[in-house]
């Protein structure tokens, strides 16, 4: 019997008798990162990193059960030997590593290799199985840095401001926000953000991270904010919210914007090719890291990347089907 499988409420441990990642809940639940596919609520058991667990709790609620654990340290779950390890795909994120009987598997959840500046990098884990998402696994999809991305944003930015107008950023709330303002240049303006956002920023304080931006509640005057950069969730666009910004130009911050035609579809001014998952190269990258016999193929192209994997690789590629996704909207 494999030491994972899945069944209708997610990704089973049956020796340690625990879920990754579940989609319904149960009674044990090891979490990769606190994105809403990949971190529900219901479970009877939390077992996340340390800077995972305040999202956990303002998005699922104060009064979870939840054990934190840091990089690194390994635990025994009823003889299944658990650690995390960087992941990079947002701050707090893992992949987490079972070893079984000198068996090692590794779920990566979703993972990027590109450093974005406040995630801790990912680093490769050596296993004979491994679970990768395939988001982006297609070969058109090659991203640039997040530090050139970052450039690219203050100059728009910097040329909104000579024609009086505000910029907006449309993104992740748990993630490219959080990236974007740690590196983004602030003398050049003033930085907003969504109550969102702002939420996010705050439960992250709780663990030591500091961002310097302002919300923009309803009460906020906005004939205060000018010439500033306006960061918000994708669901906004279009909302009262925003339309009250004023005179403003919009951009939409996402991997998807690598596709042609995808920042008319979205309409939008701008569009920044900025993922937190791997590009096609990161991804075959990460795989041959790994150095796993078997790889397992969940939550993107799953049925193109895994036939790339067995004709391209050589190596043993099968998809896995789960409930996770990459829905712009959610976060």
């Amino acid at each position: 019997m494999k030491l994972l499988s899945t069944n209708e409420n997610g990704i089973y441990c049956a020796q340690g008798n625990f879920y990754i990642d579940p989609w319904k809940p149960v009674k044990h639940a090891l979490i990769t990162h606190a994105h809403a596919d990949h971190a529900r609520w219901g479970n009877q058991k939390y077992l996340c990193h340390i800077y995972t667990e305040p999202i956990l709790r303002l998005r699922l609620g104060e009064n979870l059960n939840i054990q934190t654990i840091d990089y690194y340290k390994e635990i025994n779950i009823n003889g299944v030997k658990v650690s995390f390890h960087p992941a990079g795909h947002v701050i707090g994120s893992a992949q987490i590593r079972l070893e079984y009987k000198g068996e090692i598997w590794v779920v990566t959840g979703d993972y990027k290799l590109y450093d974005d500046g406040i995630s801790t990098p990912y680093e490769p884990v050596k296993c004979h199985h491994f679970i990768t998402e395939s988001t982006f696994g297609l070969p058109i999809y090659q991203f640039d840095s997040p530090l050139k991305v970052f450039k690219e944003i203050e100059d728009w930015w910097k040329e909104n401001q000579s024609q009086d107008l505000n910029t907006i950023v449309m993104c992740y709330s748990l993630g490219k926000a959080q990236s974007i303002l740690n590196s983004i240049d602030q003398s050049i303006g003033d930085i907003y953000v969504h109550p969102a956002v702002y939420n996010i920023n705050l439960a992250f304080e709780k663990v030591g991270f500091q961002f310097d931006a302002q919300p923009i509640f309803q009460e906020t005057d906005k004939s205060l904010i000018k010439n500033s950069l306006i960061i918000c969730p994708p669901a906004t666009d279009g909302s009262a919210w925003q339309k009250k910004l004023g005179p403003s130009k919009k951009s939409f911050c996402s991997g998807w914007m690598q596709v042609r035609g995808a920042r008319r579809r979205r309409g939008v001014d701008k569009g920044f090719v900025f993922s937190d998952h791997c590009d096609f190269q990161s991804l075959n990258q990460a795989i041959k890291n790994s150095e796993a016999e078997n790889i397992y193929v969940t939550h993107g192209y799953e049925i193109q990347f895994t036939k790339w994997i067995n004709e391209g690789l050589g190596l043993n590629g099968q998809v896995l089907h789960t409930l996770f996704n990459d829905n712009d909207e959610e976060e």
